[in-house]
């Protein structure tokens, strides 16, 4: 068994320990589902059982802050049930019995939803407001050769490499916001790092290039000209640019990423 099956297992055993402390605290709440409204400054809270809404007054918050608790959890408990049958099909993939996306329901609950987000002020988003905006704002994808990408990765996008596919996978094990392939204007030129990443502390942004055919001098020339290129433009390796390697008889592997992860993210 591989070091990345054995985290991907790891993920999962998490995954079922979390899912069934949810299921246990959704149970202790109140049935329905709250809905606010604004008024200016005012806020009401109704409760609704699907058919009638009721007015809960403000001397009953704690009951709003429970609706609105379960509401959230249910979210999470989406996201959660979204990832285990994404670690399912990774992991039968690689012949075990087997994660996905940017775009979380509980924290887009949080930040789309003040109303109802100033009932929760015990509970605090993973992510900043800025950095969910920027995983959910569309954004131009390189459309060149789109017949290439044929790896699904964790967040449930294709890429074009088994190598993309792990940087993504732990990239998003890790936490970290990320686009693929997303159009950055140098100058005159349009260009598609591999992967655009958001800093989660400092919300800095990244690029990531990676580099698979080393061994073929063509393909070391046309590598050497982008990173130019980058640097003309003041995108600087080691720096802003992040870039990784790989050769046929040397594999991008596991130990690499997550030492490039924990260098600039952690």
């Amino acid at each position: 068994m591989t070091q990345l099956v054995q985290q991907v297992l790891d993920r999962r055993k998490e995954l079922d320990e979390k899912t069934s402390a949810i299921r246990r605290k959704l149970q202790t709440y109140p049935d329905g589902k709250i809905i606010c409204t604004r008024n200016g400054r005012y806020i009401k809270w109704y409760h609704s059982d699907g058919r009638i809404q009721t007015y809960i007054p403000k001397k009953k918050r704690e009951y709003a802050e429970q609706i609105a608790e379960k509401k959230y959890w249910t979210l999470r408990l989406n996201e959660l049930v979204r990832e285990q049958k994404a670690t399912e099909a990774y992991l039968r993939h690689y012949g075990v019995e087997l994660l996905p996306s940017n775009a979380d329901p509980s924290e887009l609950f949080l930040t789309d939803s003040p109303a109802s987000g100033e009932l929760l002020t015990g509970i605090q988003p993973d992510n900043s407001q800025t950095i969910q905006e920027w995983l959910n704002s569309p954004y131009q994808q390189n459309e060149k050769y789109s017949e290439q990408l044929i790896h699904k990765t964790a967040g449930g996008i294709y890429v074009r490499s088994k190598s993309e596919s792990l940087i993504a996978l732990l990239l998003h094990m890790h936490g970290i916001p990320f686009r693929y392939e997303c159009e950055l204007q140098l100058g005159e030129i349009a260009v598609y790092p591999d992967f655009t990443i958001m800093h989660p502390k400092t919300e800095k942004i990244y690029y990531w290039e990676h580099f698979g055919l080393i061994d073929d001098s063509s393909y070391v020339r046309s590598a050497m000209a982008k990173q130019k290129n980058y640097i003309a433009n003041g995108i600087i390796p080691t720096i802003q640019l992040i870039t990784t390697y790989e050769t046929k008889a040397n594999p991008l592997d596991t130990e690499t990423v997550e030492k490039t992860i924990e260098r600039y993210f952690k």
